[in-house]
């Protein structure tokens, strides 16, 4: 059978067969990065973390992840995204490697320093996989904006689907074999992939014909900056509630189990991956250019988030329906961009465009990572919520400066 399989595989055109493979070394990582994420979330609020401390675990991990956009950009245009790629897998691996120390050292700056090499390998291998389905999608096609959507919300929507199953896995691990045992089979996991990803991944995939000067990786592209801005504006209105205050306030004030709580939320990431694999069915049913579609569906999000906020969130019925209501729109808003992102990005060096995108992406989780620890600690999730919709509000805003051109899907 495996056999019959590889054959199969070997039978399929390149450009395929390149994107089969970057997006199941997509999925492996962003598996163990979901896990990662609810083990530390999980383990050291446990260990009598207080929602702000648990929050500033994770700030390196989103500023080097400002950075690493940036710099991983460049990179990639001189270097190909192969090997970019392929570095963020290895840097995975070292992150997970310092977690496997006894628990009594693992001290605070111990575990940002870890975290600081997990979001730049998440960030590397994140802006490799977009940068590389532009590069991949058939060029000759008289539907080739359609195709690059459609590629670019698969790969989305099933890295999303993958991270929420990573989150489940990370309670289920932690319950089973604790902290130390589930980051060595993370760990085994990746090399395996990485092993597979060196063999197998074409050497030039993404390089640029002439090698940019770095000063380059900074958009001149009004479309890209006004794009920019928004996803910061919606990444920071996810993570406000969502990253630190939705789960420790699950756990603390509705007596939730590590499991019961990696569970939820891997079914809500589940479900939103596979909304966004669906969203070129969905934003087409409003017509209209960038500038439209992009305010449309974010105003539509705006109201949750406020909504929730006037609700009883002791009734947690309401918090988990508007959590699903939540998730649906939010994946629409992503899947939308991250088109847009690749659809205005140069054909040249299309992994600097890439890169300074994901940028203000990092710096909108980074914003978000920090408020959701202040916010909840010091006024709870109601106010979260309150900061949440603002923030989906100045997204919209921003989309008004957006080309008015009708699109391509």
């Amino acid at each position: 059978m495996i056999e019959s399989l590889g054959a199969r595989f070997r039978a399929l055109p390149f450009e395929i067969r390149q994107y089969l493979l970057i997006t199941g070394n997509y999925w492996a990582f962003t598996l163990t990065d979901g896990a990662l994420r609810m083990l530390v979330v999980l383990h050291f609020h446990q260990l009598g973390y207080s929602p702000l401390e648990v929050a500033l675990l994770f700030l390196f991990y989103e500023a080097f992840g400002v950075v690493t956009n940036l710099v991983g950009g460049w990179l990639g245009a001189r270097l190909g995204l192969n090997r970019t790629m392929n570095l963020g897998l290895g840097l995975q691996i070292v992150a997970l490697g310092m977690l496997m120390v006894p628990s009594a050292a693992l001290s605070v700056p111990w575990v940002m320093a870890a975290q600081a090499l997990s979001g730049i390998a998440k960030d590397l291998n994140k802006m490799s996989a977009k940068s590389a389905v532009r590069v991949l999608v058939p060029k000759d096609s008289a539907n080739a904006g359609s195709a690059l959507y459609r590629w670019v919300a698969i790969l989305t929507g099933s890295k999303n689907a993958l991270k929420g199953a990573g989150f489940f896995l990370g309670g289920a691990l932690l319950t089973w074999i604790g902290f130390r045992g589930a980051v060595i089979a993370m760990a085994v996991m990746l090399a395996v992939v990485l092993g597979l990803s060196l063999l197998r991944l074409k050497a030039d995939l993404g390089r640029g014909k002439r090698k940019p000067k770095f000063t380059e990786v900074f958009s001149k592209s009004r479309a890209i900056n006004v794009l920019s801005a928004a996803r910061f504006c919606l990444f920071a209105a996810r993570d406000v509630w969502f990253v630190v205050a939705l789960p420790v306030f699950l756990y603390d004030q509705h007596g939730w189990s590590h499991w019961t709580v990696g569970g939820l939320l891997a079914i809500w990431v589940i479900g939103y991956g596979g909304v966004q694999t669906q969203a070129p069915r969905l934003t087409g049913l409003v017509k209209g250019g960038p500038r439209f579609v992009t305010a449309f569906w974010a105003l539509a999000l705006a109201g949750l988030p406020a909504l929730l906020a006037l609700l009883p969130l002791a009734e947690v019925g309401w918090l988990v329906a508007g959590l699903l209501a939540f998730g649906v729109l939010f994946a629409i808003n992503s899947s939308w961009h991250s088109y847009l992102i690749v659809h205005f990005a140069r054909a040249d060096g299309v992994s600097m465009d890439v890169g300074f995108y994901y940028m203000a992406n990092a710096m909108g989780r980074l914003a978000g990572t920090v408020l959701s620890g202040w916010l909840y600690q010091m006024h709870g999730l109601s106010v979260c919520l309150w900061v949440s919709a603002a923030l989906v509000a100045a997204s919209a805003l921003m989309a008004l400066a957006l080309p008015g051109q009708r699109h391509m899907a």
